[in-house]
């Protein structure tokens, strides 16, 4: 899944600026005409949710196309981890450069043109004549969707508020969760049924008609925004850019490559410098803000507890929640031999509850308030365990079946973990800043997701037995997958042990619904 996305901040105007407007909650005993979404409101959520579709569609249905790719092409792996994970990167790398960059030129902008950029990418994907064609139109693709997909929260904090910008983050969140699913199958679907004989291409063609929709559509109904600053365009922080940038490469390539790699020295010096990196960044943006410029993420962000504090949730909550399907495809194809449609189909009760809850989120909100993430994360965090419990107890007889009930339980408690956190985390976030702040978000989403990848593939790589023999080779790798799921019982353990610091109310805070 992927997952996040949308805000930056300041309290105080800036010298030369007019001060950032909040949109304002909607008052209690509203008209209920208020809350309803109009026609042109609906077709405004429409078109973010194609995007949203394809951006995180992306992500998922490439991966069941990379055996065919490699035949095809006559690729090597190398060649195809970095056509897979150069887009991770790339997209990672950029996520808060073009929030900030919506912030400064407008949603309406950088939506159009990164769809458009996107679009036209997965064509020349499409038609790659080689290895490396396609790793250079991967890489622009991603550059395309972090222009874009920023834009998406963003649009949904500032066009609707109160409960209909609820509802818009419920189905926001039930279309991620759709989006993730229909990755996977519609790729071994495309590449089963080899339409117009175009095999794998099909999985980066079927872009270009959903993208150009998206542009025809937003192009209708996406209303142009004020620029921050009052309708004055300042500069890109670049050095902030370049630094930021500097910091999430040293840190994430050796996430990304470093395992394959063997944990060569590089990668740990990588690792070990992009500690330095990030404070000299963070110390350059305090120096911008406090000279009255325009940071690339305006420090004053942190102050807010509960922006601090839902970054470092979205931080575990996805480490979780992307190695968990990372090890489970581990387990499904290579543990139980399944081919990539009928594992891809073995995720569908968790993708079908993560989307009922998105949807039901609203409703139980106005309950319970931002407290439907204690809900939700103690019910990832009893589906994690009773998925630990379920390996555990069948050991080598393990089935995909016995694994459906607790990948439902799991998927119902990210469904109400997702819309109501970036909800609660961009609350009062001023609207001039809803571009880098969501995409700051979004990257702390991104790099969890990474971190996640990385160290539960460690544990799992780590107890699988490379001696095991054909006949034992499918008891290793449920041993594998059961002692790994203990490290994802950890991370659903610490999403949950750290909403007390989201949900805690500064004095005179509204009331969290």
């Amino acid at each position: 899944m992927s997952v996040v996305t949308q805000a930056r901040a300041g309290g105080a105007a800036r010298a030369g600026t007019t001060a950032p407007r909040t949109v304002p909650a909607p008052r209690r005993g509203a008209p209920a005409e208020a809350e309803r979404l109009s026609r042109r409101d609906l077709w405004l959520l429409l078109v973010m949710m194609v995007g949203t579709f394809m951006a995180i569609m992306d992500g998922f249905i490439v991966n069941v196309a990379v055996p065919s790719v490699r035949a095809d092409l006559n690729a090597t792996s190398a060649q195809i981890e970095l056509a897979v994970s150069g887009y991770v990167l790339v997209y990672g790398l950029l996520l808060v450069t073009g929030g900030r960059l919506g912030d400064l030129f407008g949603a309406r902008r950088l939506f159009l043109a990164g769809i458009g950029v996107f679009t036209l990418a997965s064509l020349a994907a499409g038609l790659a004549s080689g290895p490396v064609p396609l790793i250079a139109f991967r890489a622009v693709q991603a550059v395309g969707a972090a222009l874009f997909y920023p834009q998406v929260l963003a649009v949904l904090q500032t066009a609707f508020s109160g409960h209909v910008r609820a509802r818009a983050l419920a189905v926001f969140g039930a279309t991620i969760g759709l989006a993730s699913i229909a990755g996977q199958v519609l790729g071994g679907l495309l590449i089963h049924l080899d339409l117009f004989g175009l095999g794998w291409r099909n999985v980066f063609l079927v872009n270009v008609p959903i993208g150009l929709l998206a542009l025809v559509g937003a192009g209708r109904v996406l209303p142009g925004s004020r620029v921050a600053g009052g309708g004055h365009r300042t500069g890109l922080d670049l050095t902030g850019v370049g630094l930021l940038s500097g910091a999430l490469l040293l840190l994430t390539v050796p996430l990304v490559q470093g395992q394959h790699a063997g944990w060569p020295a590089w990668a740990w010096i990588a690792l070990a410098a992009a500690g330095p990196v990030f404070a000299a960044f963070w110390a350059w943006e305090r120096r911008v803000a406090a000279l009255g410029g325009n940071p690339l993420v305006d420090p004053a962000l942190f102050r807010r507890r509960a922006f601090s504090a839902g970054n470092a949730i979205a931080l575990a909550f996805f480490a979780g929640n992307a190695g968990l399907f990372f090890v489970l495809t581990l387990q499904l194809q290579d543990g139980l031999g399944y081919q990539p449609l009928a594992a891809g189909l073995a995720f569908a009760p968790l993708a079908v509850a993560f989307s009922a809850a998105s949807l039901l989120g609203p409703r139980l909100q106005a309950r319970l308030g931002h407290h439907v993430l204690t809900l939700g994360y103690a019910v990832n965090a009893a589906g994690t365990l009773a998925l630990l419990g379920t390996a555990w107890a069948a050991g080598a007889g393990l089935s995909a079946t016995a694994l459906l009930p607790a990948l439902a339980v799991v998927g119902f408690g990210q469904g109400l973990g997702v819309s109501p956190l970036f909800g609660a985390v961009l609350n009062g976030v001023p609207a001039t800043a809803a571009g880098a702040a969501g995409g700051v978000l979004e990257t702390a989403g991104q790099v969890g997701m990474s971190l996640g990848v990385t160290a539960l593939g460690l544990v799992f790589f780590s107890t699988l037995d490379p001696q095991a023999s054909t006949a034992h080779a499918a008891a290793s790798t449920t041993t594998a997958f059961t002692v790994t799921l203990i490290g994802n019982l950890a991370l659903a353990l610490a999403a949950l042990a750290l909403l007390p610091l989201l949900l805690r109310r500064s004095p005179g805070a509204g009331a969290a619904r």
